[in-house]
């Protein structure tokens, strides 16, 4: 891992970007951390927008202010990093069947199609990341997850280091990681906005039921795709300190 570069922000936390091979990064780190190795929070936006998207640093810099190392990768497909030309010509299709209204099982079709291998790509390199996080010097987990919910429960099932996970029901989940989510053991906050004019509320609520978790909690506003309340931010700083800091 290789930081490319670094900026003291209000408060004196550290944002630090960062390359790993092909993978570009960024992590966040409070302004103090003691002597303790910090615990690890790894987010993730939504259907593989970049890692710069203004409410993924809003919230990261918000859980590293929290006493947590935060970091967020652009994976394979994802953000800035070239993309398939299956890929684009599942978007050009998708756009199309959007624009002219087409039956819902068609749009799930094409999701389907390029979101499914968005999920197999990442994967891997989320976990060679998590590698590189937890080798540097003051952070040593546990390690949450925040973010994109179809990785997230492809994480969740092969990655035991991670303790806890809060979702964001946005966004559509491939039929492997809907079968995937019965497997899902750790603490869920699982966040959901009622008028997702996206998603389905019927097949997110669907999802959490799936979820084989026995803590699990679904926290559902009013509004649409982008108008998760600042307050769950807060919560979910709240639910991480429950799961990841228990007996610090």
């Amino acid at each position: 891992m290789h930081f490319t570069s670094e900026q003291y922000l209000d408060g004196g936390g550290l944002e630090r970007e960062f390359i790993l091979g092909e993978i570009p990064g960024t992590l966040w780190t409070p302004p103090e951390s003691g002597d303790g190795a910090l615990p690890l929070v790894l987010m993730a936006h939504n259907n593989g927008l970049p890692k710069g998207e203004p409410r993924l640093v809003a919230r990261a810099r918000y859980t590293a202010s929290c006493g947590y190392a935060v970091a967020t990768i652009d994976a394979a497909g994802c953000g800035g990093r070239p993309r398939s030309a299956a890929d684009e010509q599942a978007r050009g299709e998708l756009r199309r069947a959007m624009q002219a209204g087409a039956p819902v099982d068609e749009i799930e079709g094409i999701f389907e199609s390029f979101i499914a291998p968005l999920v197999e790509n990442a994967a891997p390199e989320w976990r060679t990341t998590l590698d590189a996080l937890l080798a540097l010097p003051g952070i040593g987990g546990p390690v949450g997850y925040s973010g994109w919910t179809a990785l997230g429960i492809r994480l969740l099932v092969t990655e035991p280091r991670i303790a806890a996970a809060g979702l964001f029901a946005g966004g559509y989940v491939p039929l492997a990681q809907r079968a995937e989510a019965r497997q899902v053991s750790v603490p869920l906050l699982f966040l959901l906005q009622w008028d997702d004019e996206g998603n389905p509320r019927q097949r997110a609520l669907d999802l959490f039921d799936d979820f084989g978790s026995r803590e699990k909690t679904l926290h559902a506003n009013l509004g649409g795709h982008v108008g998760t309340p600042w307050f769950e931010v807060e919560d979910g700083s709240r639910f991480y300190d429950r799961h990841l800091r228990a007996g610090q």
